[in-house]
């Protein structure tokens, strides 16, 4: 008969099954398993990281924003983590402030502070940079302990580096994709990825267009409040003013040309209109600029030569106009509308201008009207072949 002592105790097998048995009932039965169950950090949804330029080796902002599957509570951290498999971030969070830094969870905004700052008064977030040391390379933002609990299924918006004035403190790695990911001390986590790759350089070429052309008006047409042409009708290279009379304001001549400008130039045109000469005679006298051969810059309202016996700029003068609204070589609108004269013609004098592309049908932008007036008195000498030479010269500006 064998002894059993209380060291040397066994089961047999049957004995053992029964027992493992009966033990799992009693486990079972009292809520055991849940001992053994594991603890599952809570996911987060939609997370995503947007860049504001994801071209290689290129400073870039970061808008990371995911929807959290749990609360998040004050004093906890949210860890952003920049390429951990590889890295190959380079940050520069020393270089920011904490107007680089935006932090919204749902509608609200939180307060910014940097790291040693901390949790000051009236703060509700701070980060921390951990970077450029190979591993682990991370953004974490402490939620502060004054601050409001973030509710389960907030959306949280981090933003660094977004803002037009922000100091951009991301560079990015050659091209691929890379995990950004989310976790902390928060129960939530997750992960997105970003991929920066090299721009694509798109080229073209426009045909430049450019086309000029200067047309002659007929007798009797309406310029410039009302002042009609006279004589004669113009030609596109001809102002043939005819015999000249000697009288008031009222009987001067104008004559005129349209001014037509087509053109895809960005910066639009200028036309100018430079004389070789007075109108000179065979004898050599003249018919000198407007006004009293003062060759008057700024445009100013008409008047008669003032005829001083001996002065003979002061017999008769020639000067021009544009009804062309916006030219403005030395003031807006400096002709307003052909109502003022210059005699600058001595020189290149803008007559017609436009700052960007032009349809040649468009009154001030593609068309405008330029006005030549002679006015003489009675001691302006006589001659049948009084001529000079007008050069138009139109200009792009690209």
């Amino acid at each position: 008969m064998n002894r059993l002592g209380t060291n040397n105790l066994r089961f047999a097998p049957t004995t053992q099954v029964a027992l493992l048995l009966v033990v799992s009932v009693f486990l079972w039965s009292i809520g055991a398993p849940m001992l053994f169950q594991r603890a599952h950090a809570a996911n987060l949804t939609s997370v995503s990281d947007t860049l504001t330029n994801s071209n290689v080796s290129s400073l870039s902002g970061h808008t990371v924003q995911f929807t959290s599957g749990a609360a998040i509570t004050p004093s906890q951290t949210i860890k952003i983590g920049f390429d951990p498999d590889t890295n190959l971030f380079t940050e520069a969070f020393s270089a920011a402030t904490t107007t680089d830094f935006t932090f919204f969870a749902g509608a609200s905004s939180y307060a910014f502070v940097n790291a040693a700052a901390n949790c000051t008064s009236g703060n509700q977030v701070f980060a921390v940079g951990n970077y450029n040391n190979g591993t682990d390379e991370n953004l974490t933002i402490t939620v502060c302990s004054t601050a409001p609990q973030i509710a389960t299924s907030t959306i949280v918006t981090i933003g660094i580096a977004t803002t037009t004035a922000a100091t951009k403190v991301i560079t990015n790695p050659a091209a691929g994709s890379y995990r950004i990911t989310v976790g902390g001390t928060q129960v939530n986590s997750g992960e997105t990825r970003v991929v920066t790759l090299q721009n694509v350089t798109l080229t073209a070429s426009v045909n430049t267009i450019f086309t000029f052309t200067v047309t002659g008006l007929a007798t009797s047409t309406a310029l410039f409040g009302n002042n009609a042409t006279s004589s004669a009708s113009s030609t596109a290279t001809t102002l043939p003013f005819g015999t000249l009379a000697s009288s008031t304001v009222a009987s001067s001549t104008v004559l005129a040309q349209l001014l037509n400008v087509k053109t895809n130039a960005r910066n639009g045109f200028s036309v100018t209109v430079q004389e070789n000469q007075p109108p000179t005679s065979s004898t050599g006298a003249t018919i000198d600029l407007f006004s009293n051969g003062a060759s008057t810059t700024i445009p100013i309202a008409w008047v008669a030569p003032t005829a001083i016996l001996d002065v003979p700029s002061t017999y008769g003068h020639f000067g021009v106009t544009s009804d062309d609204a916006d030219e403005s070589q030395y003031a807006a609108n400096e002709y307003a509308a052909g109502t003022l004269w210059s005699g600058a013609m001595n020189v290149p004098k803008v007559v017609f201008s436009h700052t960007g592309p032009a349809d040649g049908i468009t009154q001030n932008k593609g068309k405008a009207t330029v006005g030549y007036r002679i006015q003489i008195s009675d001691l302006q000498e006589a001659g049948t072949d009084y001529t000079n030479t007008l050069t138009y010269v139109a200009t792009p500006t690209f």
